[in-house]
């Protein structure tokens, strides 16, 4: 992985924590959350993974294709990001 790439993991991870703080729906502190860890034993539910999906939606500009739509894909914040690093980068194309 080059230093773009890092570069860009990291703003993508800093920014999906944002975003998970501003929901303030889980019950531990967002940046000690590994990237693995799982979001739904950390709080997330089902109501709060919808507002985190179209908070992400915002903040990305692009719309999570329906087979995005499932627990996997919000599962941990490294499942986000490769979710919205596809994405950002199928949109760049």
């Amino acid at each position: 992985m080059n230093r773009e790439n890092v570069s860009n993991l990291k703003s993508f991870q800093e920014r999906i924590r944002q975003l998970l703080r501003e929901q303030g729906t889980l019950v531990v502190d967002v940046s000690r959350l590994a990237p693995d860890a799982d979001l739904y034993e950390a709080g997330l539910n089902s109501l709060s993974s919808v507002d985190l999906m179209l908070a992400i939606e915002q903040s990305f500009d692009f719309v999570f294709p329906d087979e995005a739509l499932n627990r996997r894909t919000f599962s941990s914040i490294g499942s986000i990001v490769a979710v919205v690093e596809r994405l950002t980068a199928g949109a760049a194309a």
